[in-house]
């Protein structure tokens, strides 16, 4: 072959990070080294790969139609040397999770998996939906777990398991213990909400869809606990899964509001690059996924530890 597997690393690299350096720290390589090799591989094709704007590189034409094929080849090549070297494990593995799966779904079965597979890596990102669906298209993730809808044409989405939201409240707020909260009563209060981008806040926006320029918002967080101490501290109503609320529902510290009008479902949902390669870790989380909820018809049925 005319090309070596440093320079298919060389060149995912690059454009995943858009920028030699920082491209060079993650391969690792000198600076010169990583654009020498870069450089080489072009020429000796004949071709450009890159766009060059200033220090900043972005993949033209060719060079989008070579990294889902040049992601996929060293993926197997990692798979091939595991092999011959007799490792046991899958080799890293790229998570990522949306912020209610990965508090309290994914870290369970990262460690179970990594208690299975002792030799193998894993690396596990949590941000919300829209980082996520954003990094598993540009391959910077294998695998990506969220809580909101997606429709990118690159990605492959598969449904998980369904959940849903619940309105919440402090023990001491006029509204808990209502048998029915009227949507009238909903917009007269302030409300403690996650930030727009995230799968939580899209569910919510979906269902009081009619009444945005009601609402009283008076805080954004970006974390799901965060939201929970506000809402605990009387600042006003929350809006997260149910998942989420289990324990604190649990133990008394928060109350559900019932909102029979309002539609508050979604699904979890699993999500990958279309032209990525699945490797067999990968098969390996999604099995171990699949595993936890099975026979389970929604999220906040998971068996999860009390937090303490």
């Amino acid at each position: 072959m005319k090309f070596t597997v440093r320079q298919l690393e060389v060149f995912v690299a690059i454009a995943r990070s858009g920028n030699v350096s920082r491209a060079a720290e993650e391969i690792p390589l000198s600076q010169s080294a990583t654009s020498t090799a870069l450089g080489e591989f072009e020429r000796q094709f004949g071709l450009q790969l890159f766009d060059r704007m200033g220090k900043s590189l972005r993949l033209n034409e060719i060079g989008r139609q070579l990294l889902p094929r040049a992601v996929e080849l060293l993926d197997r090549a990692n798979e091939i040397e595991d092999l011959l070297e007799g490792r046991s494990g899958f080799g890293p593995l790229s998570i990522g999770a949306t912020l209610t799966i990965g508090n309290y779904l994914t870290t369970l079965i990262v460690a179970k998996f990594l208690q299975c597979h002792p030799q193998s890596q894993v690396q596990l990102q949590v941000h919300n939906t829209a980082t996520i669906v954003q990094q598993v298209a540009r391959y910077d993730l294998d695998l990506g777990l969220i809580e909101g809808d997606c429709s990118h044409p690159d990605l492959e989405v598969q449904p998980w398991i369904a959940d849903e939201l619940a309105m919440f409240c402090s023990p001491s707020h006029p509204l808990a213990g209502k048998k029915r909260v009227s949507l009238e009563q909903l917009l007269t209060e302030p409300w403690i909400l996650r930030e727009k981008g995230s799968g939580t806040r899209e569910t919510f926006d979906r269902a009081m869809h009619n009444h945005h320029s009601r609402l009283n918002i008076r805080l954004e967080l970006e974390h799901t606990e965060a939201i929970k101490r506000a809402v605990e501290s009387g600042l006003g109503l929350g809006c997260i899964s149910r998942l989420a609320l289990k324990d604190a529902f649990r133990r008394g510290s928060l109350v559900p509001i019932d909102t029979p009008a309002l539609d508050l479902r979604r699904y979890f949902y699993f999500l990958w690059h279309k032209q990525k390669y699945q490797t067999a870790g990968m098969r390996e989380f999604l099995a171990l996924c699949r595993e936890m909820t099975e026979g389970l018809s929604r999220s906040d049925e998971i068996d999860i530890p009390p937090i303490a």
